[in-house]
Protein backbone atom coordinates (compact mmCIF):
# COMPACT_ATOMS: atom_id res chain seq x y z
CA UNK A 1 0.00 0.00 0.00
CA UNK A 2 1.65 3.40 -0.93
CA UNK A 3 1.78 6.16 1.43
CA UNK A 4 -0.12 8.31 -0.52
CA UNK A 5 -3.84 9.96 0.12
CA UNK A 6 -6.20 10.47 -2.66
CA UNK A 7 -8.83 13.24 -2.18
CA UNK A 8 -11.88 13.19 -4.53
CA UNK A 9 -13.53 16.73 -4.97
CA UNK A 10 -17.16 16.17 -5.68
CA UNK A 11 -20.67 17.72 -5.70
CA UNK A 12 -23.44 15.38 -7.19
CA UNK A 13 -20.85 12.87 -8.83
CA UNK A 14 -23.01 10.08 -8.17
CA UNK A 15 -23.19 8.88 -12.23
CA UNK A 16 -19.14 9.08 -12.38
CA UNK A 17 -18.14 8.15 -8.73
CA UNK A 18 -18.78 4.56 -8.24
CA UNK A 19 -15.99 3.98 -11.26
CA UNK A 20 -13.78 6.21 -10.02
CA UNK A 21 -14.02 4.51 -5.96
CA UNK A 22 -13.71 1.22 -7.31
CA UNK A 23 -10.87 1.61 -9.71
CA UNK A 24 -8.71 3.09 -6.95
CA UNK A 25 -9.40 -0.53 -4.86
CA UNK A 26 -8.75 -1.33 -1.59
CA UNK A 27 -5.26 -1.81 -1.22
CA UNK A 28 -3.63 1.00 -3.56
CA UNK A 29 -3.38 4.16 -1.31
CA UNK A 30 -3.18 4.77 2.17
CA UNK A 31 -6.15 6.59 2.07
CA UNK A 32 -9.10 8.05 0.25
CA UNK A 33 -11.14 10.80 1.39
CA UNK A 34 -14.09 12.72 -0.20
CA UNK A 35 -14.18 16.51 -0.72
CA UNK A 36 -17.96 17.18 -0.96
CA UNK A 37 -19.75 20.41 -1.85
CA UNK A 38 -23.13 19.50 -0.81
CA UNK A 39 -24.35 17.63 -2.93
CA UNK A 40 -27.80 16.61 -2.87
CA UNK A 41 -27.96 13.53 -4.83
CA UNK A 42 -26.47 10.15 -3.64
CA UNK A 43 -22.38 10.93 -3.71
CA UNK A 44 -21.78 10.65 0.09
CA UNK A 45 -23.67 7.41 0.44
CA UNK A 46 -21.82 5.89 -2.82
CA UNK A 47 -18.58 7.14 -0.69
CA UNK A 48 -19.22 5.71 2.97
CA UNK A 49 -21.21 2.04 1.41
CA UNK A 50 -17.47 2.14 0.27
CA UNK A 51 -15.53 2.91 3.75
CA UNK A 52 -14.38 6.50 2.03
CA UNK A 53 -13.96 8.95 4.39
CA UNK A 54 -16.13 12.43 3.66
CA UNK A 55 -15.23 16.16 4.45
CA UNK A 56 -17.78 18.44 3.90
CA UNK A 57 -16.76 21.73 2.45
CA UNK A 58 -18.70 25.08 2.55
CA UNK A 59 -17.02 27.68 0.29
CA UNK A 60 -17.44 31.33 1.43
CA UNK A 61 -16.46 33.18 -1.87
CA UNK A 62 -12.67 33.72 -0.98
CA UNK A 63 -9.67 32.06 -0.27
CA UNK A 64 -9.00 28.78 -0.14
CA UNK A 65 -10.73 26.47 -2.53
CA UNK A 66 -11.54 22.81 -2.01
CA UNK A 67 -8.19 21.20 -2.39
CA UNK A 68 -6.45 24.23 -0.81
CA UNK A 69 -8.68 23.88 2.14
CA UNK A 70 -7.87 20.50 2.53
CA UNK A 71 -4.10 20.95 2.29
CA UNK A 72 -4.38 23.39 4.88
CA UNK A 73 -7.34 22.37 7.63
CA UNK A 74 -7.16 18.55 7.07
CA UNK A 75 -3.50 18.18 6.07
CA UNK A 76 -2.68 14.62 4.87
CA UNK A 77 -0.77 12.31 7.00
CA UNK A 78 0.76 10.76 4.38
CA UNK A 79 3.86 11.44 2.37
CA UNK A 80 1.98 11.97 -1.10
CA UNK A 81 -0.72 13.62 -2.16
CA UNK A 82 -3.09 12.79 -5.08
CA UNK A 83 -6.24 14.73 -6.44
CA UNK A 84 -8.49 13.21 -8.41
CA UNK A 85 -12.05 14.34 -9.70
CA UNK A 86 -14.87 11.86 -9.72
CA UNK A 87 -14.66 11.41 -13.72
CA UNK A 88 -10.96 9.99 -13.36
CA UNK A 89 -10.31 6.57 -13.39
CA UNK A 90 -7.06 5.04 -12.26
CA UNK A 91 -5.76 2.34 -14.35
CA UNK A 92 -4.01 -0.82 -14.05
CA UNK A 93 -1.17 0.03 -15.52
CA UNK A 94 -1.00 3.80 -13.66
CA UNK A 95 -0.96 2.19 -10.79
CA UNK A 96 1.97 -0.16 -11.63
CA UNK A 97 4.12 2.56 -12.33
CA UNK A 98 3.33 4.63 -9.04
CA UNK A 99 3.88 1.42 -6.77
CA UNK A 100 7.12 1.30 -8.71
CA UNK A 101 8.16 5.35 -9.29
CA UNK A 102 6.94 6.56 -6.03
CA UNK A 103 8.65 4.74 -3.20
CA UNK A 104 12.05 6.10 -4.80
CA UNK A 105 12.12 9.13 -6.26
CA UNK A 106 13.53 12.46 -5.22
CA UNK A 107 10.85 14.33 -7.30
CA UNK A 108 8.34 16.50 -5.51
CA UNK A 109 5.52 15.99 -7.71
CA UNK A 110 4.88 14.33 -10.87
CA UNK A 111 3.01 15.91 -13.91
CA UNK A 112 0.06 13.01 -14.33
CA UNK A 113 -1.13 12.20 -18.41
CA UNK A 114 -5.14 11.52 -18.79
CA UNK A 115 -6.79 9.10 -22.26
CA UNK A 116 -9.77 11.85 -22.96
CA UNK A 117 -13.07 10.25 -23.63
CA UNK A 118 -15.79 12.09 -25.54
CA UNK A 119 -19.41 10.35 -26.19
CA UNK A 120 -18.28 7.08 -24.97
CA UNK A 121 -15.11 6.87 -27.36
CA UNK A 122 -11.49 7.58 -26.05
CA UNK A 123 -9.92 10.27 -28.73
CA UNK A 124 -6.55 9.60 -30.65
CA UNK A 125 -5.61 13.26 -31.19
CA UNK A 126 -6.25 16.33 -29.64
CA UNK A 127 -4.41 18.68 -27.20
CA UNK A 128 -3.02 16.14 -24.60
CA UNK A 129 -4.39 16.50 -21.03
CA UNK A 130 -2.24 16.80 -18.53
CA UNK A 131 -2.15 18.28 -15.05
CA UNK A 132 0.23 18.37 -11.59
CA UNK A 133 -2.14 16.75 -9.45
CA UNK A 134 0.55 14.27 -7.20
CA UNK A 135 2.57 16.21 -5.00
CA UNK A 136 4.47 15.27 -1.70
CA UNK A 137 2.65 16.57 0.94
CA UNK A 138 4.21 20.20 2.48
CA UNK A 139 5.96 20.84 -0.88
CA UNK A 140 2.73 23.02 -2.24
CA UNK A 141 -0.18 24.35 -2.91
CA UNK A 142 -2.88 25.61 -5.42
CA UNK A 143 -1.99 29.09 -6.71
CA UNK A 144 -3.66 31.90 -4.95
CA UNK A 145 -6.38 33.92 -6.34
CA UNK A 146 -8.52 35.87 -4.41
CA UNK A 147 -11.48 35.93 -6.12
CA UNK A 148 -13.92 37.54 -3.92
CA UNK A 149 -17.01 35.66 -4.90
CA UNK A 150 -16.81 36.93 -8.76
CA UNK A 151 -17.15 33.26 -9.49
CA UNK A 152 -19.52 29.84 -8.40
CA UNK A 153 -16.13 27.46 -8.35
CA UNK A 154 -15.40 26.31 -5.42
CA UNK A 155 -12.67 23.97 -6.27
CA UNK A 156 -9.38 24.61 -7.97
CA UNK A 157 -10.43 23.59 -11.79
CA UNK A 158 -7.79 25.98 -13.72
CA UNK A 159 -5.45 27.07 -10.43
CA UNK A 160 -1.79 25.76 -11.24
CA UNK A 161 0.08 24.03 -8.21
CA UNK A 162 2.99 25.66 -7.25
CA UNK A 163 5.38 23.00 -5.81
CA UNK A 164 8.72 23.59 -4.17
CA UNK A 165 11.40 20.58 -5.59
CA UNK A 166 11.88 18.99 -9.24
CA UNK A 167 8.70 17.78 -11.06
CA UNK A 168 8.67 14.33 -12.92
CA UNK A 169 6.15 12.72 -15.46
CA UNK A 170 4.26 9.66 -14.96
CA UNK A 171 4.20 7.99 -18.37
CA UNK A 172 1.06 5.67 -17.84
CA UNK A 173 -2.48 7.04 -18.33
CA UNK A 174 -5.67 7.89 -16.09
CA UNK A 175 -8.77 7.54 -18.17
CA UNK A 176 -10.74 10.73 -18.16
CA UNK A 177 -14.70 10.17 -19.13
CA UNK A 178 -17.57 11.82 -17.74
CA UNK A 179 -20.77 10.08 -17.66
CA UNK A 180 -23.57 12.87 -17.46
CA UNK A 181 -23.70 14.01 -21.29
CA UNK A 182 -22.60 16.87 -24.01
CA UNK A 183 -25.53 18.82 -22.17
CA UNK A 184 -23.49 18.96 -18.57
CA UNK A 185 -20.39 19.14 -20.91
CA UNK A 186 -21.21 22.66 -22.01
CA UNK A 187 -22.86 24.01 -18.85
CA UNK A 188 -19.53 23.26 -17.30
CA UNK A 189 -17.44 24.92 -19.90
CA UNK A 190 -19.61 27.99 -19.75
CA UNK A 191 -18.99 28.35 -16.14
CA UNK A 192 -15.32 27.73 -17.11
CA UNK A 193 -15.21 30.37 -19.13
CA UNK A 194 -16.50 33.31 -17.22
CA UNK A 195 -14.24 32.31 -14.16
CA UNK A 196 -11.37 32.36 -17.00
CA UNK A 197 -12.18 35.74 -18.68
CA UNK A 198 -12.67 37.33 -15.08
CA UNK A 199 -9.25 35.81 -14.12
CA UNK A 200 -7.42 37.25 -17.02
CA UNK A 201 -9.06 40.85 -16.46
CA UNK A 202 -7.88 41.14 -12.72
CA UNK A 203 -4.72 39.36 -13.19
CA UNK A 204 -3.12 39.88 -16.45
CA UNK A 205 -1.20 42.55 -15.49
CA UNK A 206 -0.04 41.45 -12.14
CA UNK A 207 3.66 40.16 -12.41
CA UNK A 208 3.27 38.31 -9.68
CA UNK A 209 0.76 36.09 -11.20
CA UNK A 210 2.31 36.13 -14.51
CA UNK A 211 6.02 34.76 -13.67
CA UNK A 212 3.52 31.52 -12.25
CA UNK A 213 2.26 30.62 -15.56
CA UNK A 214 3.21 27.33 -17.12
CA UNK A 215 4.05 27.91 -21.03
CA UNK A 216 0.78 26.65 -21.79
CA UNK A 217 -0.99 29.35 -20.11
CA UNK A 218 1.29 32.06 -21.23
CA UNK A 219 0.31 31.26 -25.16
CA UNK A 220 -3.38 30.98 -24.23
CA UNK A 221 -3.48 34.07 -22.41
CA UNK A 222 -1.07 36.03 -25.52
CA UNK A 223 -4.26 35.28 -27.25
CA UNK A 224 -7.02 35.81 -24.86
CA UNK A 225 -7.88 39.68 -26.40
CA UNK A 226 -8.11 38.60 -29.83
CA UNK A 227 -10.89 36.52 -31.51
CA UNK A 228 -8.01 34.29 -32.98
CA UNK A 229 -8.12 31.97 -29.38
CA UNK A 230 -10.61 29.53 -30.53
CA UNK A 231 -9.82 29.64 -33.69
CA UNK A 232 -6.09 28.96 -32.94
CA UNK A 233 -6.94 26.17 -30.48
CA UNK A 234 -9.35 24.48 -33.34
CA UNK A 235 -6.69 24.54 -36.27
CA UNK A 236 -4.19 23.25 -33.34
CA UNK A 237 -6.10 20.28 -32.04
CA UNK A 238 -7.86 18.71 -35.00
CA UNK A 239 -5.04 19.32 -37.64
CA UNK A 240 -1.77 20.13 -36.22
CA UNK A 241 -2.28 16.88 -33.41
CA UNK A 242 -4.22 14.82 -35.14
CA UNK A 243 -7.59 15.13 -34.12
CA UNK A 244 -9.16 14.73 -37.85
CA UNK A 245 -8.23 10.70 -36.50
CA UNK A 246 -11.13 10.62 -34.61
CA UNK A 247 -13.78 11.30 -37.62
CA UNK A 248 -16.85 13.43 -36.60
CA UNK A 249 -16.41 12.77 -33.00
CA UNK A 250 -12.93 14.22 -33.16
CA UNK A 251 -14.42 17.12 -34.80
CA UNK A 252 -17.66 17.65 -32.52
CA UNK A 253 -14.87 18.09 -29.60
CA UNK A 254 -12.84 20.62 -31.60
CA UNK A 255 -15.34 22.43 -32.52
CA UNK A 256 -17.21 22.25 -28.93
CA UNK A 257 -13.80 23.34 -27.48
CA UNK A 258 -13.04 26.16 -29.90
CA UNK A 259 -16.37 27.72 -28.82
CA UNK A 260 -15.16 27.66 -25.35
CA UNK A 261 -12.52 29.66 -26.19
CA UNK A 262 -14.34 32.18 -28.16
CA UNK A 263 -16.91 32.57 -24.94
CA UNK A 264 -13.51 33.37 -23.01
CA UNK A 265 -12.89 35.91 -25.75
CA UNK A 266 -16.08 37.79 -26.02
CA UNK A 267 -16.80 37.32 -22.30
CA UNK A 268 -13.43 39.51 -21.83
CA UNK A 269 -14.39 41.88 -24.35
CA UNK A 270 -17.96 42.51 -22.62
CA UNK A 271 -16.84 42.90 -19.13
CA UNK A 272 -13.45 44.69 -20.20
CA UNK A 273 -16.40 47.58 -21.45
Amino acid sequence: MLDLTIAISVKNEEVNLPNCIDAIGRDFARRIVLLDSGSTDLSIQIARSREVEVLEFFWNGKFPKKRNWFLKEHTPLSKWVLFLDADEYLTSHFKEELKKLLPHTQHAGFWLSYSVYFQGRKLKGGYPLDKLALFRVGSGEYERIDEDTWSNLDMEVHEHPIVKGSVGFIRSKIDHQDFRGVSHWIAKHNQYSSWEAARFIRYASDPIVRVQWTWRQKIKYSLMRTPFLGIAYFFGSFFLMGGWRDGFTGLSYAILKMSYFTQIYCKYKEKSV
